[in-house]
């Protein structure tokens, strides 16, 4: 019996041992890449004072989901808080106290928001920065322009922490913590279409759609978000939207309600997707429709 015991205190102990090694290693790989320094090298866009430039930043501030993360006022706060997975924190946009608003050169804001790194060249983590490197010159110049408008509001965000399970996620693909990883940071700048009511512009429209939707927009689980959560919808003409209307699409973007009578999933930025106009809807539209169908 006492060598029974004596082996099962060894196994425990080696496995013990095992665990250790795997929890320190899962640590240093994915601190590595938390703390990895980018060297980019950006092309400042031009940042207009007008009220047409300002008021075109605003919308893009809303429609394009920088209000979901960084709050209503844009001075930021913890967006995920989960004791196993971690507490990542949005940025205080505005020039109060805690933000980065008087910090910011526009240099910073291009590097930030189109390639997801800080002025310190570290990643900025869980900003989507691969939806919004598509931007055109022209609307990423607006919505810095808009940002160096919005009001002070003193808010000091809780730093990040990203614990152990968060890290695991991360390391298996399955937690979109650092964008910047995401992105050819050294590619010739795509270029961006007319705005318009065509496919091409509501492709451009809809970059942000696949955080969520998939590059395929086949729907499925949502990554990053927990357990339970609804999966996203299949966006392409096989999915349940292929029955809709054009005017039946729009009303549920600005509703909430499916043309069935279902209410559309709160995890669905409804907020951002119903403040786009008729016009930019249409393009979605138009895209979505002529996607392939999904599997």
């Amino acid at each position: 019996m006492s060598k029974i015991l004596k082996w099962l205190g060894i196994a425990l102990a080696g496995l013990a041992g095992l665990l250790i090694v795997a929890a320190a290693l899962v640590f240093f790989l994915s601190e590595s890449r938390i703390n990895k320094t980018y060297v980019i090298s950006v092309n400042t866009v031009p940042v207009g004072a007008d009220a047409e430039t300002l008021a075109r930043g605003e919308h893009l501030a809303i429609t394009r989901g920088c209000t979901d993360c960084h709050g209503a006022n844009l001075a930021g706060g913890a967006f995920i808080d989960d004791p196993a997975i971690g507490r990542i924190s949005a940025s205080n946009l505005t020039s109060g106290r805690g933000g980065v608003g008087n910090l910011y050169r526009d240099e910073d804001w291009v590097r930030a928001i189109r390639h997801g790194v800080g002025p310190d060249g570290k990643p900025l983590l869980f900003m989507p920065a691969q939806e919004f490197y598509y931007l055109s010159d022209e609307d990423l110049g607006a919505l810095i322009a808009y940002l160096r408008t919005i009001p002070p509001v003193d808010n000091v965000p809780p730093e990040d922490a990203v614990r152990p399970l968060g890290r695991i996620l991360f390391l298996a693909g399955k937690f979109p913590l650092i964008p910047a990883e995401m992105i050819d940071h050294d590619a010739p700048r795509p270029e961006a279409p007319e705005p318009g009511v065509t496919v091409a512009y509501g492709q451009y429209l809809a970059v942000g759609c696949a955080g969520c939707h998939g590059q395929d927009f086949t729907g499925g689980p949502i990554p990053g978000m927990p357990p339970g959560t609804p999966p996203a919808a299949d966006l392409t003409p096989s999915g349940h939207v292929a029955d809709w209307s054009e005017a039946e699409f729009i009303a549920a973007m600005r509703t909430g309600v499916s043309p069935d009578g279902h209410e559309i999933s709160p995890v669905m930025p409804l907020d951002a997707v119903g403040a786009m106009t008729d016009d930019e809807l249409k393009a979605i539209w138009l895209f979505l429709q002529s996607l392939p169908l999904g599997a």
